[in-house]
């Protein structure tokens, strides 16, 4: 029974993850009108995602199930938590409106467990962080030193050139991206499941694949339609260079067999180009803020969650949990309702309020 529990929540997160970041991978090359209709753009992330993942999704895949925490703590009941809980924490977020990323909530929800039992590879878990910092950083380094390297060039030489060598570049980087989401994202889904010996890596990994492509297929659109309205300002060379470097960057992580927040890494290589034009005024943007937000959120939520489910249903201690429960409200308690300083009474003469005459008397009216 829990089995069949843990195999229908990662088909379910596998669909959520083609549905928002697969379908994502091609918003670049969607937005810059290499490719018109939304079905084909949709049907291309999910034949990346597909090949992607046979390709080299194995490598995350391994990490997440046996990496970060020992297979001899991963079992079945385990395994349902890890997926419960990183699908069910996509979709309230999302509902709520606060985007998450699926590869850091699946590693958050698998420390949450390796706390509860305290098991757990540290070495492992700072090299994902490490990447997880580093990757976007080098997306921004990359696109803007190439960016102004374009525009040195453009300057000097005034070298154009043809449109349809740069739709076709673009289209290519598109695909190298939509293969780079297989291959990272896939395995968020399936590690689980593999490391509790529910499926072989032979047989989840074409499967979930197929889920993915999927959901990129079936309920993409949205998420296509949505990234693509903010990326429309984009030049084709401006897309090359961010769909080029991102692909590049989140395969080769991915072959380290390391899981990256992809849609992250391409709103840092995003962030890069404007920055080649004022780098000053790019830290005060917003969309910074939100990717701080987003990284230091998503796999705090899910690992709570998950150290908190660990805790009640396999431990069956129910002490810490309620610390950390109390822990959280009175956080929050304190941020929400927090004491608002007192507005200064600038009003004067027959309208300013009295001062006691007396030391400790009512003010008198």
């Amino acid at each position: 029974m829990l089995a069949i529990i843990a195999i229908l929540a990662a088909c379910l997160f596998a669909f959520n993850i083609g549905a928002s970041g697969s379908a994502a991978s091609m918003s670049i090359t969607y937005g810059t009108k290499v490719i018109r209709q939304r079905k084909y753009a949709l049907i291309i992330a999910g034949v990346g995602a597909i090949t992607g993942a046979i390709l080299g999704g194995q490598h995350v895949t391994n990490t997440l199930g046996k990496g970060i925490i020992s297979e001899e703590i991963l079992d079945i009941k385990i395994a349902c938590i890890i997926l419960v809980v990183s699908g069910f924490t996509l979709l309230i977020t999302n509902y709520i409106g606060i985007p998450l990323s699926t590869s850091e909530v699946t590693v958050g929800a698998i420390i949450g467990v390796g706390l509860s039992y305290q098991q757990l590879n540290l070495h492992t878990v700072l090299v994902i962080i490490a990447f997880w910092i580093v990757i976007p950083v080098a997306a921004f380094i990359i696109t803007m030193c190439l960016e102004k390297i374009r525009k040195k060039i453009n300057n000097k030489i005034n070298f154009q050139p043809p449109i349809k060598l740069l739709t076709f570049l673009l289209f290519l980087t598109g695909i190298i991206e939509a293969m780079a989401a297989g291959m990272n994202n896939v395995a968020n889904a399936l590690g689980p499941l593999v490391g509790a010996g529910i499926t072989s890596m032979e047989i989840g990994l074409p499967l979930m694949a197929v889920i993915v492509a999927l959901g990129s297929i079936l309920f993409g659109g949205r998420v296509l339609e949505t990234n693509a309205k903010k990326i429309t300002s984009l030049t084709l060379g401006n897309g090359i260079v961010i769909s080029g470097a991102t692909g590049g960057l989140v395969v080769a992580a991915s072959l380290l067999g390391i899981p990256i927040p992809m849609t992250q890494v391409t709103t840092s290589a995003i962030v890069g180009i404007n920055a080649s034009n004022q780098f000053k005024d790019v830290w005060k943007q917003k969309i910074i803020h939100q990717i701080a937000k987003v990284w230091i959120t998503s796999p705090i939520v899910s690992l709570i969650i998950a150290f908190g489910l660990t805790e009640i249903i396999v431990h069956q201690s129910f002490d810490q949990v309620i610390l950390l429960t109390l822990a959280i409200s009175a956080t929050y308690i304190l941020v929400r309702y927090r004491e608002k300083p007192a507005k200064t009474n600038t009003k004067k003469g027959w309208d300013q309020r009295g001062e006691s005459v007396l030391s400790g008397s009512r003010t008198r009216r």
